[in-house]
């Protein structure tokens, strides 16, 4: 799975949410959620498995913390698709402005039908 399709499910996306305060402990990731402890950690091997999250065993507990580097092709995307059009006001003015420009230079300009008459 790559990291789009992990963060499809609303649960993983919690649980990345939940991480951003810092590392935390499965049991305290699964606190408050609707889904049982071993379904958490499924969620948490497969944020792992795409790089989301790595996980560091202190003594029996395991910690997990996010990996916010992994993120990068996704904020990547969306700096991509919410990135200003190249067709800004500006751009349009300036295009505008060269447009008349050229039109009052041929108006201006003698063809060459007109020179040679």
């Amino acid at each position: 799975m790559d990291v789009y399709g992990a963060l499809a499910d609303p649960v993983r996306r919690s649980l990345l949410r939940a991480l951003t305060t810092g590392p935390r402990r499965v049991v305290d990731l699964a606190d408050g959620l609707p889904i049982s402890r071993p379904a958490v950690s499924k969620h948490l091997r497969l944020l792992a498995e795409t790089g989301l999250v790595e996980a560091e065993d202190r003594g029996r507990e395991r910690h997990y913390a996010l990996r916010p580097a992994a993120l990068q092709p996704v904020a990547g995307l969306l700096a991509h698709l919410t990135a200003p059009s190249l067709l800004t006001t500006n751009a349009l003015d300036a295009l505008d402005t060269e447009v008349r420009r050229v039109a009052r230079d041929r108006r201006t300009t003698p063809t060459d039908r007109q020179e040679t008459a």
